[in-house]
């Protein structure tokens, strides 16, 4: 059966389709962490640059981005300051 719709309602559709199957499959599109060494993590801060004022720490000791444990004190090279 061939699809008589116009080219753009077919691209639409299709468009639709795919962030349907995006959104209900709860691990597609969701990224890895990285490793401490991808990171360039330290356990140190970096001038005044720590894990315990970045917006991707989160308490007691653990990274939005970075897999492992992280030191409040330590810092890398995903750091974003708290506003």
């Amino acid at each position: 059966m061939q699809d008589t719709r116009p080219p753009r309602r077919r691209f639409i559709g299709g468009a639709l389709a795919a962030l349907a199957a995006v959104l209900t499959c709860p691990r597609a599109g969701a990224q890895q962490k990285m490793s401490k060494q991808e990171a360039a993590y330290q356990d140190s801060p970096k001038d005044i640059r720590m894990c315990a004022t970045c917006t991707l720490f989160e308490l007691p000791k653990s990274c939005k981005v970075v897999e492992g444990d992280v030191s409040p004190s330590g810092w890398c090279k995903a750091y974003a300051m708290a506003d």
